[in-house]
């Protein structure tokens, strides 16, 4: 019976202690936003969310306790992230010479990103050259998108080269991950990653074969009543395909952002409907928040403070592998230095994938914790940093808030 007692108390003390932690999380995702709006804070609103995690978190005041519950809640952040990283691809920008560009620089990025994680696992820097060299070529496209909406860039060349470099940033890490990390051998990763994309595939057909008028309606009717039929049924596909990556032991973004890509072919294009505002809202809103405020409590503060050099490293190794080459290749495409200056800068910030990579290493036990809250450390500086100085760089045509033209070819 004391036996019993114990463990009730015990379950009870732990749903207060999850229950403090959300409070505290949702606290900081209400009040960062008006923070940089009164104060008028010249960064990133994500940056903000990671500081007050690492401030908040285990490793300094300890309000924020990262449990399972919490863990699962930020890994569907992260998974909304990637859906609206792919629900935002636009098909040219991974067509014609955007998408060809693209491919280039990530492969480019790749050859250059494992020779030098080759080189530092050989003089003993690093354990797992692949990881690292992964983390080198990622993108964060899902955390600029907002960024260059609000900015209104998004939608011109600018935007779309950046969306194509971007997607490749994101996808091809990914697809490393999926390969090259899986504790299979890399043919049966491959064949299972065929498999996975054939799965994908008649998923992706499923709405079109139940798009009737009736149906249509009882959607339409749907976002103004209390059964939300469409907001309903997009998490189902999100989840769904977190499901199917997950049981083929792919990390789970790979399906977000397969998601995201389906529901942007049964979406009108240049339109934003009532199901994307909706979504968005509920990512925005609670998910994609909290996932930052969670890798910012999961980073070692103090252990980074006692030796800041390996993050430094990482932060400066992020510009000369995954942007510097864009520089150069992106020379025609986008004549003018100053703007290239700007892409190059944020091609090179990653946040999410470095997270996605580090949890994968650390799980697998080929990665410390320590090294993993250096790079995650490295890619939160670089979304501090690198579009801090894309926006003070951004030219403006005389007499428009509009970018300077970029030059595109079809």
């Amino acid at each position: 019976m004391g036996e019993l007692t114990g463990l009730v108390l015990s379950e009870s003390d732990s749903l207060q202690r999850e229950i403090y932690s959300l409070l505290t999380i949702l606290v900081i995702a209400a009040f960062t936003p008006l923070i940089v709006g009164l104060l008028r804070i010249k960064v990133a609103e994500v940056v903000l969310l990671l500081v007050f995690g690492i401030i908040f978190g285990p490793n300094l005041v300890g309000a924020i306790s990262v449990d399972s519950s919490i863990e699962l809640f930020s890994e569907l952040g992260l998974g909304f992230l990637f859906f609206l990283a792919g629900l935002e691809l636009a098909p040219a920008s991974i067509r014609g010479q955007s998408g060809r560009l693209a491919v280039s620089g990530w492969i480019i990025s790749l050859a250059i990103a494992m020779a030098a994680a080759f080189a530092l696992e050989r003089t003993g820097e690093i354990q797992d050259f692949i990881g690292f060299a992964i983390v080198l070529t990622s993108t964060a496209l899902g955390t600029l998108l907002p960024m260059l909406r609000d900015s209104g860039e998004l939608k011109t060349p600018f935007g779309n080269f950046f969306m194509g470099a971007g997607a490749w940033g994101e996808f091809g890490p990914v697809l490393a991950i999926a390969i090259l990390l899986s504790t299979r051998s890399s043919w049966a990763a491959i064949a299972l990653l065929i498999a996975f994309g054939l799965i994908a595939y008649v998923v992706s057909k499923i709405p079109g074969r139940f798009s009737t008028r009736r149906i249509h309606d009882i959607l339409e009717r749907g976002y103004h009543s209390s059964s939300q039929t469409g907001v309903r049924l997009t998490i189902v596909l999100i989840v769904l395909l977190l499901a199917i990556a997950s049981s083929f032991g792919f990390d789970a973004v790979l399906g977000a952002f397969v998601a995201g890509i389906i529901m942007r072919q049964y979406l009108p294009e240049g339109v934003e409907t009532e199901l994307q505002r909706r979504v968005e809202a509920i990512a925005f809103g609670f998910f994609i928040p909290l996932f930052f405020i969670v890798s910012g409590a999961n980073i070692d503060i103090m252990a980074i403070i006692a030796k800041p050099w390996p993050m430094l490293i990482v932060f400066v190794m992020l510009l000369l592998v995954r942007g510097l080459p864009q520089f150069f290749l992106y020379r025609k495409a986008i004549p003018d230095t100053r703007e290239r200056t700007r892409f190059m800068l944020l091609v090179a910030t990653g946040l999410p994938i470095i997270v996605a990579v580090t949890t994968v290493e650390v799980a697998a036990g080929h990665m410390t914790q320590n090294d993993a809250s250096e790079l995650v450390a490295a890619g939160a500086l670089s979304v501090l940093f690198f579009p801090l100085i894309a926006t003070m760089l951004r030219r403006k045509t005389p007499g428009s808030g509009a970018p300077a033209p970029v030059h595109q070819e079809s």
